[in-house]
């Protein structure tokens, strides 16, 4: 007999590092120049005044201010209409 039981290879014990997503400067919080507001995946919100989208889709703020956010109603392909929340620095 035995004195372990015989057991596979275990698929599910790997986990990806994590990301940090999310938004990092609320409204009404104080952004200086080159400060994230934003990491996303995709451009799910939108670059308004003073921010600008970096190549991993990351708003970042272009001058010193204050962080705003407003909603901006784009047309879609099949023409539909969305609302698109969008990153202001004023």
């Amino acid at each position: 007999m035995a004195t372990r039981k015989a057991a596979g290879t275990a698929k599910n014990l790997s986990d990806s590092q994590p990301k940090y997503l999310g938004i990092k400067l609320y409204a009404g919080e104080k952004a200086n120049p080159g400060s994230i507001i934003v990491r996303q995946r995709g451009s799910k919100i939108l670059a308004g005044k003073n921010v600008k989208t970096g190549k991993d889709y990351t708003l970042y703020a272009v001058s010193a201010g204050k962080v705003a956010y407003t909603s901006k109603r784009k047309k879609n392909v099949d023409g539909t209409n969305s609302t698109k929340k969008v990153a202001n620095v004023v």
